[in-house]
């Protein structure tokens, strides 16, 4: 392996090893992360493999397990953590790299006669520093398996078209299951689209069709995938009506849609989804650009290279690249995460638009470009790790509350919807108690029991009742907390009883917030 090849080997594994490494780092922030850590914790306790619960007694049915199942399985063999949450999305994207790397290697090499394990290396790199790929690594979200499905399905047709071994032939429908598995039948639009629209061009069905082994192909598929859709609506009634009707065609045809069961929707503006296929690519997609312009002959001769190879596969690796934003361009219920299975591609078309030197070393602006994500994520993790509170997350509060009930049994509660984060690192402990029946019990002396209670900073007659008696232990971003017990015999004598309402016993005031 040559100096250069040593070179991006080392980047790459160093980033991947540093996105790693910062899974540990950050706590689950609201709402996306911990909602699906906290299914994911539930699934562990309970042992219900079948249905994700979105809370007690009320069915997930917004996305397949895949995710979760393998969230459970690592918080059983490593504990309940960040990391142990974020571990499979981090593999799912080692995955993805590798696939990249394949991909590059079984393509046609570019002009300059590059050895096919650097450009592997070279497109591995760029797909695992682009903005969106390097978040998504260390992620709790379902979009990474997603995309490791769309990635295998696609990624093992082009490998098959271009004479690779059956094996990859079998690995698309496994492709197939997984996308499904993740995120339901979008797999079969996101990676039939490019699929569709290159055989149609081309006049490529026959090609397609003694590529792949497509009876017993989709057999697998089913065999892996259609047990567990089955079982869903079994045992939760009405999980098939909504899922394919309602997230797969409402969701994105109607803008505003109120059928989202555990969230709500967004109304984005359409062909938005382009600006995010831009902001997810960073920097290399406008890089690719920018070279393109600048050289512009040049990114016309290499253009037509990869877009002149056998069976026009370099076309298909197009189509791949931009089929989620044609997908939803005229969609306005979208995120930014939706043009991840795009990226890949996008990696391998600005592997060859962005050729490295032939020298020994990899000249400094590539280097620069490599680093650039890792270095400002890692800068950016540091600061939240220093300043928790100012991220949207309960973790700290809640250790609070932990504290408290060691010392005095206190039970957490929050004065609304405790938020997931609260609820993820409570170990579904964290609890909501009505305003008015708080403020009953304060008038009346009726408490029963020790409270550690969260009263969020926007509710401000009960801060400042509360305020008026006792200072809050502690506080974050959204909320304040409080440390309210019965009053007993041996506190009645109390010389600040002035200021405590009648027959109950507060914190007292010159009491220090724990940190």
């Amino acid at each position: 392996m040559t100096r250069i090849s040593n070179t991006l080997l080392w980047l790459l594994v160093s980033v991947l090893a540093a996105r790693l490494g910062l899974s540990a780092l950050l706590p689950f922030a609201d709402t996306t992360e911990p909602r699906y850590a906290e299914m994911a914790r539930i699934m562990a306790e309970t042992g219900d493999w079948i249905t994700p619960w979105f809370d007690i007694g009320v069915p997930f049915w917004g996305k397949p397990p895949l995710s979760f199942w393998t969230q459970a399985l690592s918080f059983k063999l490593f504990g309940v953590s960040e990391f142990a949450g974020r571990l499979p999305s981090w593999l799912a994207n080692v995955g993805i790299v590798w696939l990249v790397y394949n991909l590059r290697r079984y393509l046609h090499p570019d002009p300059l006669g590059h050895g096919a394990k650097t450009q592997g290396l070279w497109a591995a790199l760029i797909y695992a520093t682009t903005a969106l790929g390097f978040l998504s690594a260390g992620t709790v979200m379902t979009d990474s398996f997603l995309a490791l499905g769309t990635s295998l399905t696609l990624v093992s047709l082009i490998i098959r078209l271009q004479g690779g071994p059956p094996l990859w032939g079998w690995l698309f429908f496994i492709g197939l299951a997984t996308g499904l598995l993740a995120k339901g039948p979008l797999v079969l639009v996101l990676a039939g689209l490019p699929v569709f629209l290159w055989a149609l061009a081309f006049n490529r069905w026959q090609p397609l069709w003694h590529s792949l082994p497509w009876v017993r192909g989709l057999a697998l598929t089913l065999l892996m995938s259609a047990p567990w859709y089955v079982l869903a609506e079994l045992k939760t009634p009405g999980f098939l009506d909504y899922f394919i009707v309602g997230e797969h065609i409402k969701r994105f045809v109607v803008s505003g849609w109120q059928g989202d069961l555990y969230g709500s929707a967004h109304d984005f503006p359409r062909g938005t989804i382009w600006l995010y296929l831009v902001l997810a690519s960073m920097p290399w997609g406008l890089a690719a650009m920018a070279g393109m312009v600048r050289h512009h002959w040049r990114g016309v001769h290499k253009l037509q290279h990869w877009l002149s190879g056998e069976h026009n596969v370099s076309t298909l690796v197009v189509l791949a690249a931009l089929a989620p934003a044609l997908f939803f361009t005229l969609a306005g219920n979208i995120l930014w995460t939706y043009v991840l299975p795009g990226l890949p591609f996008v990696a391998v078309l600005a592997s060859g638009l962005l050729t490295p030197d032939t020298g020994q070393r990899l000249p400094h602006p590539t280097v620069a470009a490599s680093l650039l994500i890792p270095v400002l994520g890692t800068l950016a993790s540091g600061w939240v790790y220093l300043y928790p509170e100012q991220l949207k997350t309960e973790r700290e509060l809640v250790m609070t509350a932990s504290q408290l009930a060691g010392r005095s049994s206190a039970r957490l509660v929050y004065t609304g919807e405790p938020p997931f984060s609260a609820r993820f690192y409570s170990a579904g402990r964290a609890d909501s108690i009505d305003v008015e029946s708080l403020r009953l019990q304060l008038a009346n002396g009726t408490l029963r029991r020790p409270l550690a209670v969260a009263v969020g900073k926007n509710q401000h007659d009960l801060l400042g009742q509360l305020q008026q008696i006792t200072d809050p232990v502690d506080e974050n971003r959204r909320y304040k907390l409080f440390l309210l017990e019965p009053m007993t015999n041996n506190t009645a004598g109390n010389s600040n009883s002035d200021r405590k309402l009648p027959a109950f016993h507060y914190t007292e005031k010159h009491q220090q917030p724990l940190s």
